[in-house]
């Protein structure tokens, strides 16, 4: 048998253990990711261990003033405080990150559809500032922004409405909801969204970051415990801490991870005192922006009703992204919404505006609206804003009178599958799922960041590229979005430099040796639902 066959039938194995898995799935689910070659892990951390080494030196050099110091020092006066800028991250920023500075904050000034605009500026002082040239670069394939369905647009039936609310309402409301901040649009947009939704109630927020870290603590609280995914986003985490609530974490999207965790809490209750927990609150991510993977929402959720927890599902960037119909993680799994205790998701991506919502039943969305910080604090969302994500979102229910939404969705997924395909036929490593319209190519040495950044703007092609912080230090990649606006020919025309460039940093570490996310076999016991 080949190697080739024997990666074909390992892959065939994890679908249909997958496929199988209790009759948990209604559908095909391949996830899986792929080995670090062991050169090049090894590469990757003697890179780092250069760069950290010269790091040391340079500082050395600025303490002696033999080189120029430009970062943030303690000023002479303030020699005997304690300093505020000495930890690891400032010295990842002062002797890394400066020096790939010019691959992030790149200013663009025109819609951020499929093609974009960019100012240019050029660094003379190794990337501690920047100068613009005047010049404008025409015509970047916008590979990064999350405009998933293409309503990030400058004209359209979008654009029309919200320019008409402009004119009606103004810019802004300069009130809370609470106070005389809450406008009829408002009104129509939270029924619409529960409508969408399939659930009973919902409420929006002006910021999609503030809705998970402030509602969150409105949730939970002392002697409550939080299972999070160890790659939840920032706003999970931060809502998190902000409750005082007790947070576990369990492995990426590993269930066995997540149920020990659960059986734990159950047998053992609060530290010291031995109490049940007031509240068990689990916390996950639709689609993972960094893994571009999806979670396993039948087994979390079946494992949520075993051991009578709660389930907050984070769907920022798999609502619009997934499903047929473009409602998101949960009708891409083909559930209930009312399996889902809190919904929560972003009209900053698949609907090209801004602010975020919670959905759920109503008990829940009128307990929010007294006691959310968001919901009593925050200034009310913008009436044009508002405009946008109730015609985008009408167009994708097919309320517009059109299929142009149903279109949109279907594309968003042809674009998917075609791109990432033809990626993993090139050699890359690519992360996530297949479905995912999130696709992490990994470059993983440090000095790679930069260059992949740099030589696809060279090509007109604007990407994205991640390092430490944001990932683990020694998996750094770059990310693309895809978009219901990339045509075949701009998809085509990115390949084609993609794969130029990989050939040139020899990026293609890829030697198909898939390593799945499940390493025992299911035990059809473990998810079967207790009775009261």
């Amino acid at each position: 048998m080949t190697f080739l066959s024997v990666v074909s039938c390992t892959q065939i194995m994890l679908l249909n253990h997958i496929v199988h898995n209790g009759g948990l799935y209604k559908r095909p689910f391949n996830e899986a990711f792929e080995e670090t070659p062991m050169l090049v892990a090894v590469l990757t951390y003697v890179g780092y261990g250069v760069l950290t080494l010269f790091g040391y030196l340079r500082d050395f050099m600025r303490q002696w003033k033999i080189e120029k110091c430009q970062n943030a020092t303690e000023r002479e006066e303030q020699k005997d405080f304690v300093p505020l800028y000495q930890d690891f991250e400032n010295f990842y920023n002062r002797n890394l990150y400066m020096r790939i500075r010019d691959s992030w904050n790149r200013p663009i000034c025109s819609v951020p559809g499929a093609k974009v605009d960019m100012m240019e500026r050029v660094s003379h002082d190794y990337n501690w500032t920047f100068t613009y040239t005047g010049r404008v670069i025409k015509d970047i394939i916008n590979m990064g922004s999350y405009n998933y369905l293409g309503f990030a647009q400058k004209a359209g039936t979008c654009q029309q409405a919200a320019a008409k609310v402009l004119s009606q309402y103004g810019a802004g409301v300069c009130s809370t909801r609470q106070e005389m901040g809450n406008l009829d649009k408002h009104e129509e947009l939270e029924k619409l969204v529960a409508r969408f939704l399939g659930v009973e109630s919902a409420m929006a927020y002006g910021m999609g970051f503030a809705t998970n870290s402030m509602n969150i603590p409105a949730l939970v609280g002392k002697g409550c415990l939080i299972l999070s995914d160890e790659l939840n986003h920032a706003s999970l985490v931060l809502g998190a801490r902000l409750s005082g609530a007790t947070i576990r974490i369990f492995k990426h999207n590993n269930m066995q991870s997540l149920e020990k965790l659960l059986k734990d809490a159950i047998v053992h209750g609060q530290p010291r005192t031995r109490r049940p927990w007031k509240k068990i609150l689990i916390l996950v991510e639709g689609i993972y922006s960094m893994e571009g993977s999806i979670v396993r929402l039948p087994e979390v959720i079946a494992l949520k009703k075993k051991y009578k927890s709660y389930l907050y599902l984070d769907e920022a960037h798999s609502i619009g992204a997934l499903g047929p119909s473009g409602r998101g993680v949960v009708e891409y799994f083909g559930l209930s919404p009312e399996d889902v205790d809190v919904m929560m998701g972003t009209f900053t991506k698949s609907f090209g505006a801004a602010g975020g919502y919670i959905g759920g039943k109503k008990e829940l969305i009128d307990y929010l609206r007294t006691y959310s910080h968001s919901a009593v604090y925050a200034t009310s969302l913008s009436p044009p804003v508002v405009e946008q994500i109730i015609t985008s979102m009408k167009c994708i229910m097919g309320e517009d009178g059109t299929n142009v939404g149903k279109a949109r969705v279907q594309q968003l997924a042809e674009n998917t599958r075609y791109f990432r395909r033809r990626l993993k036929e090139m050699g890359f490593i690519i992360y996530g799922n297949e479905d995912s319209p999130v696709v992490p190519l990994m470059l993983y040495m440090p000095a790679k960041i930069g260059a992949f950044g740099r030589e696809m703007l060279k090509r007109n092609i604007g990407v994205v590229v991640v390092g430490f912080p944001a990932t683990p230090i020694i998996e750094s990649r770059a990310r693309f979005c895809l978009s219901a606006a990339h045509t075949k020919e701009m998809l085509d025309t990115a390949l084609k430099e993609i794969n130029e460039v990989g050939d040139l940093l020899q990026l293609k570490y890829s030697r198909h040796r898939l390593v799945p996310l499940l390493d025992r076999p299911f035990d059809e016991t473990t998810y079967e639902e207790t009775e009261d």
